[in-house]
């Protein structure tokens, strides 16, 4: 069997072909012989790619080997038949398998009770009750032909043919859109089943098939349809209209998705070794007994795309899997991703056990994209892993926030992440000139009491004899201060230099082949140029720099020798000094001058207090002003946010709700005390949680007034608690201010099957009914796959078939499916195109091409009878104990 044929797909099919001799019927000619109009009905169904012709002249079957030989060599599937019309005058198409002979249609044909067997278009003398259940006696298939025409089922108001349940198709001229309004919106309103007379236990089938009477009109898009098949076969085909929803569409109803998928995977070695696999790009199921190696399957995707499960328990799962399935053999694993991301282009990433992923693209190259790249937004979740998710809030308001973003929020995000980095460079930039202006106010005192001891020198006389000392303090000052500017002369011709234009980037290998290498070149001429005037002048400021060096060192050497030479003097003036309270002339000068010293040493410092006070108030400024904007921010994320779950909550369509509160959550704030206040605990800050107008710069601020300020609000601050808090540090409460109150989101799921719906919080729900609310949410709005093992798994039943299957049956149209499960609602119900059967052989996992396909495959649907329901003997017995 071909990897084309292991999934359902659309076949098209064009149900109404006429032979040649049919146009004739007309009153018209083709001009064309019976071998030419068959070989010109083959060239048109191949360039449009049909894969089935139903035949059906008017009550003849001659045409129908000439067709079918030819067809059937090209691999084009005929459908033999015939069209007829009923005692009411209204037409039937009825087709029959593929190996019907002429002979049998024929005899098919007088089954009917065809009036005239010479003349087909006469009616046949059955009713059109009657033919339905005649031709599905004779096992064919049979439909309305001509649905709105005068000969049509829909035109004639034939209500009791229509809810007959054995028609299962009717013909329509285009789209069911294209008929609102005619007959007064008659024929939409029947087909829709919301014509009350009209009303059928199950939807009508819709289909284009135009009477094709030359090979030319098969390139109408209204001359065909498509049916969903894995096999194209009339046994397949029949099954399609079982569940029409999913297996029959009209060409007009094909949209082009724009979605990831995963093609095929490839393992080599370990438990599956030998596993391929060419998925579908809509809903896929793998299913077996306990063992087979569904959870190795859906873990291998995993590690090929290197992601990490949720949780301590999944990645225990997940790491015990790959060490007893893939890493004894060092297996390999390669799958093949379509990445809508990347304009759909395909990639192959390969992975062997301890290796990192390799991503190639479509012709083999290696490709620096990683596996996140390709599907950035892809979901793995193994075996209890939604369940986690629904036990813990973290969880689910990461998945809520991460999958619904929009790029409004994201770029607010963004505003805000830019704001709280300010603010904490902001921050840093405030404790550095607090601190800074702590030492300068610390130093003005200690000026103030040195120049106040400077006094007690002046009351003994000694300014007038030592009043040289303050002056040579002065000099060795500015000494100090030349040899600093000189120093900072050198590191601004350094960084000039450093600086200076490069070309290299312009060089004739870089613009090569460039179409306007001619301009750039002659940019490159201005660098070069620039590059040369500005070495001149480095050049001269180096001369000069060196020059001036080299004097200012000569002058300094100079100057200090002066001061050597004032300060031996000063030695001789001490000596001659009187003596005061025990000590001598020379202590009370060397006294003196160390105190002249420090004084100059801390003077300059203290002319700069006022700046650095400046700066604070700047700093504050700039920080009440970033504060503001960030709770605009916040708000603004809020709000959006909110617009986002509205339109989320309408797409849940009742079956799930979820609900922001702005600044709920307040955990974040009552850690960060706990962290950082001595003796606060969770029982201590209870308050944080009851107070209706808290917020942390609220908190800042009457910390920073005292223990009095803490306590006299009623917010229920103990004398003891606020003496703690007061002890934060300013960069504590600086810190503080930044923070946010989060907000809280609450996921309610309707747990009533009826009508009026009932909501739940998720915390009140049982960990199937969690489970269920969680895959609601899955399901929605995402281009990357979903892959899944045994979602089924801690979900109720009742919610798998009622909710999940009919969501999963939209929603598989555009986005890709995977799921490993024990359940045959997913597969059987959900109609996945793909189901693939997974058997121990041998101690390992074995699936051939055979043991995939769909239900419309023999040997997939009683495998999957036998895994998933326990096979015909259960379905007898529920069959006897439910008295279906």
């Amino acid at each position: 069997m071909s990897n084309e044929y292991t999934k359902a797909k659309f076949w098209k099919c064009a149900l109404q072909v006429n032979p040649s001799s049919y146009i004739a019927y007309r009153g018209t000619d083709h001009h064309m012989t019976e071998e030419d109009y068959n070989k010109e009905l083959l060239r048109i169904s191949k360039e449009e790619d049909i894969k089935i012709l139903g035949i059906a002249d008017h009550g003849n079957v001659d045409g129908v080997d000439a067709i079918r030989i030819l067809m059937n060599e090209h691999d084009i599937i005929v459908f033999p038949g015939f069209e007829i019309a009923s005692t009411e005058k209204i037409h039937f198409v009825c087709l029959f398998s593929e190996d019907t002979t002429k002979d049998q249609l024929n005899r098919y044909l007088g089954a009917l009770g065809l009036t005239d067997p010479s003349s087909g278009v006469w009616p046949s003398n059955l009713g059109g009750n009657e033919l339905l259940t005649k031709v599905e006696e004779l096992g064919g298939f049979i439909y309305a032909a001509h649905g709105t025409n005068n000969s049509g089922i829909l035109k004639q108001k034939l209500g009791h043919i229509w809810t007959n349940q054995k028609l299962n198709a009717v013909q329509i001229p285009s789209s069911i859109e294209d008929l609102k309004g005619v007959e007064g919106d008659f024929y939409r309103k029947v087909i829709l089943n919301k014509e009350p007379a009209y009303i059928r236990a199950k939807k009508i089938a819709v289909i284009n098939a135009k009477d094709i009477d030359k090979p030319e009109t098969l390139k109408n898009p209204t001359a065909t349809c498509l049916i969903k098949m894995t096999v194209p076969s009339f046994e397949s085909f029949k099954l399609a209209f079982q569940d029409p929803e999913s297996r029959v569409r009209l060409n007009s109803d094909i949209e082009e998705r724009y979605y990831s998928r995963i093609e095929s995977i490839k393992i080599t070695g370990g438990y599956l070794d030998e596993l391929y696999i060419s998925f579908s790009e809509h809903l896929n199921s793998v299913i077996g007994g306990r063992g087979t190696g569904k959870s190795t399957l859906i873990e291998c995707i995993r590690y090929v795309l290197d992601m990490e499960p949720i949780g301590k328990n999944a990645i225990k799962q997940f790491k015990e899997i790959i060490n007893e399935n893939i890493a004894k053999d060092r297996a390999t694993i390669e799958i093949v991703i379509r990445s809508s991301s990347l304009n759909g282009k395909l990639f192959t990433v390969t992975r062997r056990y301890g290796q990192s992923p390799t991503v190639k693209d479509e012709i083999g190259n290696i490709s620096n994209f990683s596996p996140s790249d390709l599907l950035a937004d892809i979901e793995i979740y193994g075996q209890n892993e939604i369940s986690d998710i629904a036990k813990d809030k973290n969880y689910q308001k990461n998945l809520l926030f991460n999958r619904f973003h929009t790029i409004e929020q994201t770029n607010t995000e963004a505003d805000i992440n830019k704001i709280l980095k300010k603010l904490k460079q902001n921050r840093e930039k405030l404790v550095k000139a607090l601190d800074s202006v702590a030492n300068l106010e610390e130093g003005k005192l200690k000026l103030s009491k040195l120049e106040e001891r400077i006094k007690l020198f002046k009351e003994l006389g000694l300014e007038d004899k030592l009043k040289i000392v303050p002056l040579l303090e002065k000099e060795k000052s500015l000494s100090k201060r030349i040899n600093k500017e000189l120093d900072g002369v050198k590191e601004l011709i350094d960084t000039f230099e450093d600086i200076f234009p490069d070309s290299q980037f312009l060089s004739d290998f870089a613009i090569k082949g460039l179409p306007h290498k001619d301009t750039l070149n002659k940019v490159k001429n201005i660098f070069d140029n620039l590059k040369i005037d500005l070495e001149k002048i480095l050049s001269e400021l180096k001369e000069k720099k060196s020059f001036s060096n080299d004097k200012a060192k000569e002058l300094i050497e100079i100057l200090n020798k002066q001061i050597e030479e004032e300060e031996e003097k000063l030695i001789e003036i001490y000596k001659k000094l009187p003596s005061s309270e025990g000590k001598t002339g020379p202590q009370l000068g060397v006294e003196y001058q160390a105190l002249l010293k420090e004084i100059e040493k801390i003077k300059p410092e203290t002319i700069n207090l006022e700046i650095r006070s400046k700066i604070v108030e700047g700093l504050r400024n700039e920080r009440k002003s970033l504060l503001d904007d960030l709770s605009k921010l916040r708000s603004q994320y809020f709000a959006s946010f909110k617009r986002t779950l509205k339109k989320l909550n309408k797409k849940l369509d009742n079956k799930l709700r979820v609900i922001a509160v702005s600044g709920s959550n307040r955990s974040e704030i009552i850690n960060f005390l706990i962290n950082n206040v001595d003796g606060a605990g969770e029982r201590r800050l209870a308050w944080i949680n009851n107070v209706e107008d808290f917020s942390p710069i609220k908190l800042a601020e009457k910390i920073r007034k005292g223990i009095d300020e803490l306590t006299e609000t009623d917010w229920g601050i103990t004398p003891s608690l606020a003496a703690a808090l007061v002890k934060l540090s300013e960069s504590k409460l600086l810190e503080l201010e930044e923070m946010d109150l989060e907000d809280n989101v609450t996921i309610e799921l309707n747990v009533k099957h009826s009508e009026t719906p009932f909501f739940k919080e998720i915390d009140r729900l049982s960990t199937g009914q969690k489970c269920t609310a969680i895959l609601h949410l899955l399901l929605l709005e995402n281009k990357d796959p979903l892959i899944i093992d045994q979602p089924e798994d801690n979900l109720d039943n009742s919610f798998i078939a009622e909710r999940i299957v009919k969501e999963l049956r939209k929603a598989k149209i555009a986005r890709q499916f995977i799921f490993a499960t024990h359940n045959a609602n997913i597969p059987v119900f959900g109609d996945a195109e793909w189901i693939g059967v997974l058997e121990a052989v041998e101690d390992r996992g074995y699936m051939p091409e055979e043991f995939q396909g769909a239900i419309d495959v023999p040997k997939v649907r009683d495998m999957a009878a036998e895994i998933l329901e326990g096979g015909k003997e259960a379905f007898e017995q529920r069959k006897i104990k439910y008295k279906f």
